[in-house]
């Protein structure tokens, strides 16, 4: 996070106050709400749309941008993200959020934005939900920007491809992608974890282990994977709010 406030933003007395101002009107409508805890740096916007939480407006912590996360809101998993030093660009996101765009036109309407693969369940389907975290997987394997981005993706994409593993809820946890017969926000792990390393694919009963073999295809690893699966699992159902 940035040591000091935007001059911009502490001269308006808030980021709420200097995004409509940036806004061109556009916001004008539109209720904008500051922080109380740090209203010089955190902003939100609500959508018209229930199934969509608040867009948060907050400081990039690398440099001096701005960074929006626009969740879904009964996972509170983000389907949208970007950043930009462009208030002005933040301000159509915003509105765009507010007034229910697809999500691809947000990013129409805003270059910035990126879309992370997720696509909207209002009803929260639970199939749907688990399909929506699999293109999310998908699209995250293939943006990253790390030395082992190929490996990564690799594994991603061989455990998508067995109808086995695709019918479960994915999630990754320091990178380790794990199985749920649960949506968020209560996840109930199932299975083996799967490992990319940097040119071998690990297979372990717990969190960061390999006990189970490590392997040099990742088709090998799920393969392994789907075996150990416990036989008579059911459809995904909904994660319930503790």
């Amino acid at each position: 996070m940035p040591a000091s406030p935007d001059p911009t933003v502490a001269a308006c007395g808030s980021l709420a106050t200097a995004l409509r101002a940036q806004a061109e009107g556009c916001l004008d409508t539109v209720p904008v709400t500051a922080s109380i805890s740090d209203p010089l740096r955190f902003a939100s916007v609500a959508s018209v749309l229930p199934h969509r939480a608040p867009l948060q407006i907050s400081p990039w912590s690398h440099e001096q941008q701005w960074s929006i996360r626009g969740e879904e809101s009964f996972q509170g998993v983000p389907l949208i993200d970007g950043r930009t030093d462009d208030l002005a660009q933040i301000a159509k996101a915003a509105r765009a959020w507010h007034d229910g765009a697809a999500l691809k036109d947000i990013r129409q309407v805003a270059p910035f934005v990126h879309l992370t693969g997720r696509f909207e369940v209002p009803d929260n389907d639970p199939a749907r939900l688990t399909e929506s975290e699999w293109q999310g997987m998908l699209q995250q394997a293939a943006d990253l920007e790390t030395a082992w981005q190929a490996t990564y993706q690799n594994l991603i994409e061989a455990a998508h491809a067995e109808s086995a593993l695709r019918a479960l809820y994915p999630f990754t946890s320091q990178w380790v992608l794990r199985f749920s017969t649960t949506t968020r926000p209560d996840l109930t792990i199932v299975g083996p974890s799967l490992t990319a390393n940097d040119d071998t694919y690990g297979v372990g009963r717990g969190f960061i282990t390999q006990d189970l073999g490590v392997f040099a295809t990742a088709q090998e690893a799920v393969a392994v994977a789907v075996r150990r699966l416990p036989s008579g699992l059911g459809p995904v159902t909904l994660g319930t709010h503790s």
